[in-house]
């Protein structure tokens, strides 16, 4: 059944399905599971990965999996690194293999060995004993089996967003880097960005008072990304979710910054969240004026809203409004919004407040600038996104070379991700309310929230 379809898959069809034990919902050809359990036993032995701090280590030795468009910019970054050494390169097209080899010679740095032979060339790569450190950047369907291979084989793993699309990917991510002692990290960029790392500062510094709500969201005009050339009709890999799925696809951007400001999995944790989602109309008159009113892209029913809004509750009874919005003009925003008791900042434009006017923001960005980008800014413009890229490389190498605990661990990646499926079942189920699963098993509770670091 394709829930972007049905208009018969009503609240009372959901309640009666979630109640029954070892049913689940198909959407599409994936299955998930309902009923589960909102948490799962942890051994006593298992670190808890938000405080874990792995052993130093003096040089990281990368493989790189994914180097078609996303990888290169964390392969120009890491080259900039010292005591960095990419040793592999993986990639199914040889061509951009080759290119992202150049990229580590022409920094001076020693070739890489690269990796071509097929999907699962990657598991050859992690066997060699001489990495610490798997950086994939592959499409969303590789993120979760390459991250697992890596860690079980002893390296630590750095996923792209989101880190998974399932709450049982999420749970195996969970479980497989507590067993393992290995980093599992989301690399949300966007938490590293000037004005994120700046409201973060911010937010430790007390100037909004008791945070209450916050507002986040990827709103980007990526339809026309969305297809291939003219012969492919089945577009990109990115399309195909838009034709099975009807939720939020892509959660992270907007909310890991958002999340990081709450303190959670650090002293609070989302609690449940409700799920709607507009008319799908973009993608086809996209494909309508790309190809034509009669081809069969253009005539395809896509599941996806055009506009799909989610509500999160969290345990200490915060809110946030989370938004997805990929198939329609519009200019760029993460929206970053956060409101507290004594004022709010609200992003894109970037805006604060702690009356019923808006303040001057310039005197405050100066005094607030995060230590992590007033260090790293000169470098960090030529990084990708703005710096964010950079700062972010820097910041999770600065971990594994110091032994620190990481800003973002496998519970984050988990919590922030499993929005993917909570967000499509409950716009399946009219908006019902859908429990988030406890990723941290209750250590949220004893998790001091991020601080700043220099």
């Amino acid at each position: 059944m394709d829930i972007g379809m049905s208009e018969s898959f009503d609240r009372r069809d959901f309640l009666r399905i979630a109640g029954i034990a070892g049913t689940s919902l198909v959407v599409g050809d994936v299955q998930f599971a309902a009923g589960e359990p909102t948490t799962r036993p942890r051994d006593d032995a298992d670190p808890v990965m938000s405080s874990f701090a792995a052993p130093k280590l003096d040089v990281v030795r990368v493989g790189v999996v994914g180097v078609g468009k996303r990888g290169p910019a964390h392969v120009n970054n890491l080259v900039k690194l010292d005591r960095v050494e990419i040793k592999a390169i993986c990639d199914l097209d040889s061509a951009h293999a080759a290119r992202a080899g150049e990229l580590v010679t022409k920094a001076g740095k020693p070739t890489p060995t690269l990796y071509t032979n097929g999907d699962h060339d990657f598991e050859r790569m992690n066997d060699r004993d001489d990495l610490d450190l798997i950086v994939n950047a592959t499409p969303w369907d590789w993120h979760v089996p390459i991250a697992l291979d890596a860690m079980r084989k002893g390296k630590h793993a750095f996923i792209e967003v989101p880190a998974a699309t399932t709450v049982n990917d999420c749970w195996a991510l969970v479980e497989t880097s507590e067993k393992t002692r290995r980093h599992c990290v989301m690399m949300e960029n966007c938490c590293y960005g000037a004005s994120e790392l700046m409201v973060l500062n911010m937010c430790r510094a007390g100037l909004f008072g008791e945070l209450l709500h916050g507002e986040a969201g990827y709103l980007h005009d990526l339809v026309g990304n969305k297809f291939g050339g003219k012969n492919e009709v089945n577009g990109k890999w990115r399309l195909q979710p838009s034709k099975k799925f009807n939720g939020n696809m892509y959660p992270t951007h907007g909310l890991g910054p958002v999340a990081q400001y709450m303190g959670i999995n650090r002293g609070d944790r989302f609690d449940y969240l409700v799920s709607m989602s507009s008319p799908s109309r973009g993608i086809n008159l996209k494909a309508t004026e790309l190809f034509g009113p009669d081809d069969p892209r253009a005539k395809f029913h896509y599941a996806l809203g055009d506009v799909n809004t989610s509500i999160i509750k969290t345990a200490s009874g915060r809110t946030i409004m989370l938004e997805h919005q990929t198939s329609n003009p519009r200019p760029y925003s993460r929206i970053n919004t956060i409101v507290g008791t004594k004022g709010l900042f609200c992003g894109y434009l970037d805006r604060i407040a702690f009356s019923d006017s808006w303040a001057d923001l310039a005197p405050l960005a100066a005094k607030y600038e995060h230590p992590l980008w007033t260090r790293h800014k000169a470098k960090a413009l030529n990084g990708g996104h703005g710096g964010m890229d950079y700062v972010m490389m820097v910041r999770l190498i600065d971990c594994l070379h110091d032994g620190s605990p990481m800003d973002m661990c496998v519970y984050d990646a988990a919590a922030w991700s499993c929005i993917v499926e909570l967000s499509i079942k409950s716009v399946a189920a009219r908006s019902a309310a859908v429990d988030f699963p406890d990723f941290t098993r209750g250590a949220w509770r004893a998790s001091a929230p991020l601080g700043i670091v220099s």
